[in-house]
């Protein structure tokens, strides 16, 4: 199959087939005997799912996201590998951009619902793509709930075509840890040169890398990290749904000033020009396209 079959894997009349023997569609969704399994809490879809649509955070990420794909586009279809619910997955889907989606829990209904039109319901691993089958990938708030997250982007590089680009969001700053990172099943916060060197690793050019959330970093600290360093209160196994509510809404008048710092943000990142602080981190690295031969 050559590069061209592969980016026209998503036809005119919108049907797509996985580059891949070991998947099967079942009730509209592609999946594999065994989907695989994650570090993820249990019931994290679903709390997402309640607050995604209204969320502040949720809702700069995404436009975070788009300011990325649309600056350094991907080459054909672009794969969300862990993308839960399909949030990123259904905004990039009404950009325009031919989109897959690739997560093995639950999440993968509420896309459905969301309108995600191409959904697999499995770990990278267990949906077995073939090699350099991909014409670009994401993993937005994915890489650090991996333990070998060396190995996962390594063979992400695998599956990407020569020239394609991986696009992700990370937690950033291993010194706001807390009790939510715990509970996340999260492994690591990453800093602009441990994202930049897993990449580099993998054999992926860094094209573009930056914090966002700049504005978070002080709060996270006062209100999550210092009572978890101080053991000032006891975690709860999991945080009570009106607590995920309550983190993601803001009081009108802080509603306002956050929205000023977050159209600053974007405004950086239309202009290409990176932050160098922020409770989240951006990249978008590329696969080095075959030389020709002179």
């Amino acid at each position: 199959m050559t590069s061209t079959d592969l980016r026209a894997s998503i036809t005119a009349d919108g049907s797509w087939t996985p580059p891949s023997e070991h998947l099967r569609l079942i009730e509209g969704v592609w999946q594999p005997e065994d989907a695989g399994a994650v570090s993820y809490p249990k019931h994290g879809n679903d709390l997402c799912f309640q607050v995604e649509d209204k969320s502040y955070w949720f809702a700069h990420r995404n436009r975070c996201i788009l300011e990325l794909v649309r600056s350094h586009p991907p080459d054909g279809v672009l794969y969300d590998l862990g993308g839960g619910n399909g949030f990123v997955c259904a905004a990039l889907q009404r950009e325009g951009f031919e989109t897959v989606l690739v997560e093995p829990g639950s999440g993968v209904w509420n896309a459905r619902k969301r309108g995600v039109t191409h959904v697999v319901r499995s770990t990278l691993e267990a949906a077995r793509f073939r090699a350099g089958s991909l014409p670009a990938a994401g993993a937005f708030d994915v890489l650090e709930h991996i333990e070998d997250d060396t190995a996962f982007v390594a063979g992400v590089s695998a599956l990407l075509q020569p020239g394609g680009r991986f696009y992700c969001t990370v937690p950033a700053l291993q010194g706001l840890w807390s009790h939510e990172d715990n509970f996340a099943g999260h492994h690591r916060r990453y800093s602009r040169r441990l994202l930049q060197k897993l990449m580099e690793s993998s054999g992926l050019r860094v094209e573009f890398i930056s914090s966002f959330f700049a504005w978070l970093v002080a709060p996270v600290l006062l209100f999550r990290t210092m009572p978890f360093v101080l053991r000032v209160r006891r975690a709860p196994d999991h945080p009570p749904a009106d607590r995920v509510q309550a983190d993601h809404s803001l009081p009108p008048m802080v509603s306002r000033v956050v929205d000023l710092l977050h159209a600053w943000e974007l405004k950086r990142l239309r202009s290409r020009r990176s932050m160098h602080l922020g409770s989240s981190l951006l990249c978008v690295a590329r696969k080095p396209p075959v030389e020709n031969p002179a």
